[in-house]
């Protein structure tokens, strides 16, 4: 079974006067991103391709060098354009403005892009990746919000917003190709989810 691995990038260093587009991974982050490498091998991965993002791309780095892969960039990875918001001090206006922009797709309440926008972006990017290797294990590095977005879009069934709350970082999400069946998820806590 062909499969695609879609990561999301490990914990980083939070620094409210930088951009988060710019964050870097915490020691913790890059240790948790050792240990999620061991749990890909059953996957067969053939090669890691990450958002531009300096914390995809070092989780990314990490995962490559520990499982012996190449590994390249690719663009419209990145995580949901939210160009000219402004830092949360606290995690439950985040998580509220997040909430609305789940709950309202087709409108623009949290950056630059909407809900639907980012969705379409990313799945684009992710079926370019797909046709050009099709007979390769590919394993994703990108951000909470876009994974949650494609995975919930091509699995239904799935809430966007529980699924959202519950994300570790680092995350790995396994889709069974070519329906994009969700088979296992696995967090940094390193319990799998059927």
């Amino acid at each position: 079974m062909q499969h695609l691995v879609l990561i999301r990038h490990a914990a980083v260093q939070i620094s409210p006067n930088v951009p988060a587009v710019e964050w870097q991974l915490s020691a913790n982050g890059r240790t948790l991103t050792r240990q999620l490498a061991s749990q890909l091998i059953p996957y067969h991965l053939n090669r890691i391709i990450t958002s531009t993002e300096p914390k995809a791309r070092e989780t990314g780095q990490i995962l490559a060098g520990e499982l012996g892969l190449p590994r390249q960039t690719a663009v419209n990875l990145h995580e949901h354009d939210r160009q000219g918001v402004p830092f949360f001090e606290q995690r439950e206006d985040f998580v509220t403005a997040v909430t609305r922009f789940f709950t309202q797709p087709d409108e623009l309440v949290l950056g630059r892009e909407t809900a639907v926008q980012a969705r379409e972006r990313f799945a684009t990017a992710v079926t370019r990746l797909i046709t050009a290797h099709p007979q390769e294990n590919l394993a994703v590095v990108a951000h909470g919000t876009v994974i949650t977005l494609y995975l919930c879009h091509t699995n239904p069934s799935i809430d966007p917003i529980a699924f959202w709350k519950k994300l570790t970082a680092p995350a790995a999400f396994i889709l069974a190709l070519p329906q994009k069946t969700l088979k296992r998820s696995v967090y940094s806590i390193f319990t799998g989810v059927a």
